[in-house]
């Protein structure tokens, strides 16, 4: 057939491919999935002595009509299926795949403005400026969901009545703050924007320990949150290797963590991506298990295994994952390329970590206290033995 024809007929092509698989696919569905780059342009074939060419579908967008066919929905966007292809490891163009993660980056930053500091204004006001108006807006950061609070009142109630004290003293007695802080909604607020417009340079041992006390359950003592507010006095040489003279974190990149993220998506490799990527399903799905066994048990009126790691973790990393998963109930494909990207910058400021300050006992992270499972084998740093 004539290139003049040959076109419509490679679109027949995949349109019958789809049917035969049980879909209905239109050209314009064809063409608006082109346009994205979720499927090859067709590829031209000379048919000699003259005949002219014909277009012909490249091999790998029969297989691609079908998978967008089936996970094509309406409003569905363009960015959430080049993910979605890419997670069943279907040959979705890098570019795409690049471009998906990198909307969703895009995306985090709607409400905290685009524009830098202004004349004359360093970035630490211009951060705590921009704060201020999220906070006066009226926008607030939630760190504990309610169905968090929900499993902590009940295990509250089922140890209170058997008298059963929680944390027992042993492990509050190494929480050395004798009037640890409360920070209030507004001030988490105001901390979080800070810490995603100036990165590592807004994380201070201290703001460590105020947000694992705002996350833990009322009256809680914080071991955990302890071992940071005072990481410089226990430990100085090693803090001097993490931590900036202004009490920064060196390991983090400072600036805009959305630039940091970006960056990530754009030279990070697909196998790294995919890794992180399936990383992210492994921990929500962990979260997700450990809260309804916990309320398994709790419904059964008989804690056990599932309530038992729930407190040995809920004041530390586990705890700050769990309620991230859990917050996010509807967690779409975005969510979890914000997540993949993050836990690529946390692998990394780990290995930072492990340069600077040899000899950190990385066996701790195989402690349910210390770090979900999920996470284990993906963020041990590469000297870790």
């Amino acid at each position: 057939m004539s290139s003049t024809g040959g076109l419509v007929s490679a679109d027949q092509q995949l349109i019958e491919h789809a049917r035969r698989h049980g879909f209905v696919v239109s050209v314009k569905q064809l063409v608006l999935w082109r346009r994205a780059g979720l499927l090859p342009e067709h590829t031209k074939r000379a048919l000699g002595r003259g005949r002219g060419s014909a277009s012909v579908p490249d091999d790998e967008a029969f297989g691609l009509v079908v998978a967008l066919a089936r996970l094509s929905r309406r409003g569905a966007r363009p960015s959430h299926l080049a993910l979605a292809l890419f997670s069943e490891e279907h040959p979705v163009p890098e570019r795409t795949v690049r471009d998906a993660f990198g909307k969703a980056v895009r995306d985090l930053g709607v409400g905290l403005g685009q524009e830098g500091p202004e004349e004359g204004e360093d970035e630490e006001e211009w951060a705590e400026r921009i704060a201020d108006e999220v906070v006066a807006s009226g926008q607030r950061v939630r760190l504990v969901p309610a169905r968090v609070r929900r499993i902590d009142e009940g295990i509250d109630r089922y140890m209170r009545d058997r008298g059963v004290m929680w944390p027992p003293p042993a492990l509050a007695g190494l929480d050395e703050n004798p009037e640890p802080p409360s920070l209030a909604g507004g001030e988490v607020t105001a901390a979080a924007v800070t810490t995603v417009l100036r990165g590592g340079a807004a994380v201070t041992p201290q703001g460590i320990g105020d947000v694992l006390r705002a996350m833990q359950p009322m009256g809680w003592s914080n071991p955990g949150a302890s071992l940071a507010e005072y990481t410089v006095k226990d430990v100085p040489d090693a803090a001097q290797q993490v931590f900036l003279p202004d009490g920064g974190m060196s390991t983090i990149p400072g600036g805009d963590v959305r630039s940091t993220l970006l960056s990530l998506a754009e030279t990070a490799t697909l196998e790294d991506l995919r890794d992180a990527w399936e990383v992210s399903q492994a921990t929500r799905e962990w979260a997700l298990d450990l809260c309804a066994r916990v309320e398994t048990e709790l419904e059964d009126g008989e804690l056990g295994d599932a309530a038992f790691a729930w407190l040995m973790g809920r004041a530390f990393v586990p705890g700050v994952v769990l309620m991230a998963q859990v917050r996010d109930r509807h967690w779409s494909p975005s969510n979890r390329a914000l997540d993949t990207l993050a836990l690529l910058m946390m692998r990394q400021s780990l290995r930072d970590l492990d340069d600077k300050v040899p000899g950190c006992q990385w066996g701790l992270f195989e402690s349910p206290a210390v770090m979900p499972a999920p996470l284990v084998p993906f963020l041990q740093p590469r000297h870790a033995s």
